[in-house]
């Protein structure tokens, strides 16, 4: 039950991410103290039942996208996916890469 706690909440942290929300802002939507929903983020446990609808509903998602985690990929996985896009570019394609990665990096 531990991994599925840990993918169920990086899962409601992206979609609360996507959405703009804060913690804090989640947490009033769905009537829970922010540091439960802090709790459910990070793995520590598992959202109730009558949570779990509630999270749907404020993350604008069907309660079945909550548990799709089919999105997350390896660090391995993305690096040799990003191998092959890189070898198999031109060099016009590389310089346009780079520069997004640079932009991105810059932002974080």
């Amino acid at each position: 039950m531990a991994m599925l706690s840990k993918l169920l909440g990086q899962r409601i942290k992206d979609l609360r991410k996507r959405n703009k929300l804060t913690q804090a802002a989640l947490a009033d939507l769905i009537g829970m103290e922010t540091t439960n929903l802090c709790k459910l983020e990070n793995g520590g446990q598992l959202p109730k039942e009558e949570n779990i609808e509630k999270i749907a509903n404020a993350l604008e998602v069907d309660v079945k996208d909550l548990f799709d985690f089919g999105y997350l990929k390896s660090s391995h996985f993305l690096r040799q996916e990003l191998f092959k896009i890189i070898n198999s570019a031109s060099r016009n394609e590389l310089e346009m890469y780079y520069k997004i990665i640079i932009a991105t990096k810059e932002q974080t």
